[in-house]
């Protein structure tokens, strides 16, 4: 690392330290903690997977550093300051620098072939369309049983750079991995979708096997990570939203972390037809684990009583296409309501109206019905170039949260 790169990772050091030092963050985190502790506070805000292409404030954004780590190191602290400046809403800042430990997976055997379209080349969200490489029992019987193996070399190199370069300042930590477990978000990157949701009812024993296979690969990485000291009870953020609570013992052991998981391909199944192929398969690794945060954007009025089946189950995420009132109903006191708010409304032209309506009724309902809540804007894929549709969504939203708190 050049005396270049130390000198500008320094200053945004103590730029990082100057924000995790504001006495905000011990109130968010406790208000936070509360909440997924069941117990009823302010809903949190958070705000995440930003298109950052397009949110370069006065080139606030742009590294300078030289070398590929400095500029990793780089690139968090500048988000998270960027953050922090114009669209704060409830984010938590600790300090200290977050290092991930470092890991790699095996796979499956084989490697998604796919064609890709993009409409914004420096947009990662593209569109995709997969090749069918597990229509047959043969194929599926063949995939391997993943590997997982630990870096920690590599963690000792990141966080000799990071301490030598700005641990007076701002100190490393190295932190490990909640599990995060989406068997039809990755299914489909194998085959498609349209063929899965024809074997629905065409061929129901092929997806069986895919299942199964897929379940004991994912147990064994489990065990593997929680083998390997790969997992972790501190964590930043679970899956977009805070993950502090006071249920969970510290540790790295299954029992001691969250586990995260959906099926957003399913909104349009029926609940029986869920719970064949996603439920019955979730239970017994969701049993493993010490709390489970279910759901993202999938439709999930209808499936609540199930849900409720889950053991560990503490948050569930109610995207904006369900119907706030019948999911507050169900919910209740008995899981954290996490809602997704629309991202299309600030996807090009902002309209406060719009945001502060759909705000308010949640709020209303969750009070009404007791639940422990939070608003977790996520999945925005564009903002049209519009920075400031972020930043006004952040000032609507909590100024329309004052109103009632």
């Amino acid at each position: 690392m050049t005396a270049n790169d130390k000198a500008i990772l320094r200053e945004l050091a103590k730029g990082y330290m100057e924000i995790a030092s504001d006495p905000i963050n011990n109130e968010r985190r406790q208000r936070a903690q509360d909440i997924n502790d069941l117990k009823p506070r302010r809903p949190m805000v958070w705000i995440h997977e930003v298109p950052w292409h397009e949110m370069n404030i006065d080139n606030k954004l742009t590294c300078l550093c030289e070398t590929d780590e400095a500029r990793q190191f780089e690139w968090h602290m500048r988000m998270t300051l960027f953050r922090w400046e114009y669209m704060q809403a409830d984010m938590v800042v600790e300090k200290f620098f977050p290092i991930s430990k470092a890991y790699s997976n095996s796979g499956i055997g084989i490697n998604i072939l796919e064609d890709m379209i993009a409409t914004d080349e420096k947009n990662y969200i593209v569109s995709h369309y997969f090749k069918d490489q597990l229509d047959t029992m043969e194929k599926v019987q063949a995939l391997k049983e993943p590997i997982v193996t630990a870096h920690p070399q590599h963690d000792t190199q990141r966080m000799e750079l990071a301490q030598d370069a700005f641990g007076d300042i701002l100190p490393p930590v190295l932190r490990g991995h909640y599990i995060y477990h989406a068997p039809w978000d990755e299914i489909p990157r194998y085959r498609g979708v349209t063929p899965i949701m024809y074997d629905l009812t065409d061929n129901p024993e092929l997806l069986h096997a895919t299942m199964k296979k897929w379940t004991a690969g994912k147990l064994s990485v489990m065990r593997q990570m929680e083998k390997l000291g790969l997992l972790d009870t501190d964590i930043d953020e679970l899956h977009c939203t805070p993950p502090y609570t006071s249920d969970l013992d510290k540790g790295n052991g299954l029992k001691n972390i969250w586990f995260r998981c959906m099926a957003q391909m399913f909104s349009d199944v029926s609940p029986a037809q869920w719970k064949e192929f996603e439920l019955d398969y979730l239970m017994p690794l969701a049993e493993e684990c010490g709390l489970v945060y279910y759901g993202c954007c999938e439709a999930i009025e209808q499936k609540i009583p199930l849900l409720k089946t889950i053991p560990n189950l503490r948050k569930i995420g109610v995207p904006t296409r369900c119907n706030p009132e019948v999911c507050a109903q169900q919910i209740k006191g008995d899981y954290v309501y996490a809602h997704k708010p629309n991202p299309a409304f600030v996807a090009t032209v902002f309209d406060p109206g719009q945001v502060q309506g759909e705000i308010e009724r949640v709020i209303k309902t969750c009070i009404e019905h007791g639940c422990a809540y939070e608003f977790v804007l996520k999945d925005i894929s564009t903002v049209g170039y519009k920075p400031g549709n972020l930043v006004e969504w952040n000032k609507v939203v909590m100024e329309t949260i004052d109103r009632y708190y």
